[in-house]
């Protein structure tokens, strides 16, 4: 998270928060499509000032939002130049003592930071400010407030880079070993029930699997009488000559084994192709309803 500070001649400072934009050249610009849009005037009363660009860490940006209703002043920093020449000067900042101890139940957070100063290289940067501008708008309610336009603000170039770094002590070192408590604990944690939930009671069958029960039920077949279950097969075997066994305990209704004791006094068992494991009656009873009807 980055912010930016605006010195008064005082050295005390106001923090803000803006949008960041890098200067391009005119060809990079005109390569980049965008869409068109109406042309806004720019106010560039504050252009020429000077601002600092520092990187700060998660947590201060994280208490700062909390607080910026209610904090005007988020701390202090000073200055301190160097005696030898060509050396850059130390920067340290202190943060406001009842903004890092929070409200209750917040970790409280270190108050004393460094600033390790960069350089800007080639980069020209240039801070810009977008707010939004309502007006009153009558209506049947009343008075509502609307957002007619965004007022476009340029608050300054930046000057410096900074980077905001706490000092290790025992109270930075407790915040970052609360954070890794927190990153480190399991989503999902066992617990021991110390009572009984009803909910929890072991029950003999499962409502989702009973359509399976229903399904693998084997249907109960009875024991016909043999000349029946011979005269079923006959009047069975008068219209195809081979049948499988499986087809034959649908017609029957008969237990298969109970079937195949009858089977092996009426019929042959084919063992070869093309009729494998088909049943076919033996010679004798092939004719028998001609031999009947002849007699």
């Amino acid at each position: 998270m980055y912010f930016l500070y605006n010195f008064a001649p005082d050295c005390k400072q106001e923090v803000k928060s803006f949008h960041v934009f890098c200067t391009k050249k005119s060809s990079e610009i005109m390569s980049i499509p965008e869409k068109i849009q109406e042309p806004r005037n720019v106010d560039l009363a504050a252009a020429g000032r000077g601002v600092w660009l520092v990187k700060v860490p998660k947590y201060l940006q994280e208490r700062w939002e909390k607080n910026k209703s209610t904090k005007t002043e988020v701390g202090k920093m000073r200055i301190t130049r160097s005696r030898f020449p060509g050396q850059k000067p130390k920067v340290t900042f202190t943060i406001d003592e009842e903004l890092a101890k929070g409200s209750p139940g917040e970790m409280p957070i270190p108050r004393e930071h460094n600033m390790i100063l960069t350089g800007l290289g080639n980069q020209n940067l240039v801070v810009f400010s977008q707010t939004p501008v309502t007006v009153k708008q009558e209506s049947s309610s009343g008075s509502v407030d609307v957002v007619a336009s965004d007022r476009i603000a340029v608050e300054g170039k930046v000057i410096q880079r900074a980077d905001c770094q706490p000092d290790k002590t025992i109270s930075y070192m407790n915040l970052k070993r609360k954070q890794l408590e927190i990153k480190n604990k399991p989503q999902r944690e066992v617990i021991q029930i110390t009572k009984v939930v009803p909910m929890y009671k072991p029950v003999n069958n499962h409502v989702h699997n009973a359509p399976s029960s229903d399904k693998n039920k084997v249907e109960k077949r009875l024991r016909e009488d043999k000349e029946k279950v011979m005269d079923i097969l006959f009047n069975a075997f008068e219209k195809h000559q081979y049948y499988n066994v499986k087809d034959l305990v649908t017609l029957t209704k008969q237990p298969i084994t109970y079937l195949k004791e009858i089977l092996k006094e009426i019929c042959t068992y084919n063992m070869k192709a093309p009729h494998r494991n088909m049943w076919e009656l033996k010679p004798e009873y092939r004719h028998y309803k001609e031999q009947q009807s002849s007699g």
